[in-house]
């Protein structure tokens, strides 16, 4: 139990580091950032429970107003932005990367890993994103597409590098992915 609770806050605060990474913000206020990248390792490594888990705790205490979203936001504030959409799809992406790499039987780590967080990562990060888009920026789903396709080449380099970490921690420390740990996949 303690053990996934340090792995839950250690992803947690993995997603708030990657906030550091200087973040470019395009014309309509969504900022390009390297936190996704934490959303697809948390899912991606821990699982999907713990994944969610991992988000969860994050965007608590960005609710809470601690400033761990790239360019140091936090507060209920960030829940009325463009951002919206795509801070709470965190949840399902998480959720849906780590379903994935659980139970899509593919047994190398990193191939499951990168796949997983282009379809909960990317995929699935998108129809919650351009959604609060629309909503936030009153455009319509067609329009919001087109303003998210700015993020399609990062968020898929993000899924590459998600496979590519995970590949060298199962070489390096096979231990470490939960997922594996349970079913005993190579």
């Amino acid at each position: 139990m303690e053990r996934n609770l340090a792995h839950v806050a250690m992803f947690a605060a993995l997603i708030a580091a990657l906030g550091l990474v200087p973040a470019i913000t395009l014309g309509f206020g969504v900022p390009i950032s390297a936190q996704t990248l934490g959303v697809m390792l948390a899912g991606a490594v821990l699982g999907w429970k713990r994944g969610v888990a991992a988000c969860l705790l994050f965007i608590l205490l960005v609710a809470l107003g601690l400033p761990l979203l790239a360019g140091g936001r936090g507060g209920l504030g960030v829940f009325m932005a463009p951002t919206t959409g795509f801070l709470l799809g965190w949840i399902p992406a998480a959720a849906v990367t780590g379903l994935f790499v659980e139970k899509s039987g593919i047994r190398h780590p990193g191939l499951a890993a990168g796949l997983g967080a282009v379809l909960g990562g990317v995929l699935v990060l998108y129809v919650f994103g351009i959604a609060g888009m629309a909503l936030a920026l009153k455009k319509s789903l067609a329009e919001a597409t087109l303003l998210s396709a700015a993020f399609i080449p990062g968020d898929l380099l993000k899924a590459v590098v998600t496979g590519l970490l995970v590949q060298v921690l199962a070489q390096v420390r096979p231990q470490s992915i939960a997922w594996q740990r349970r079913d005993g996949a190579s």
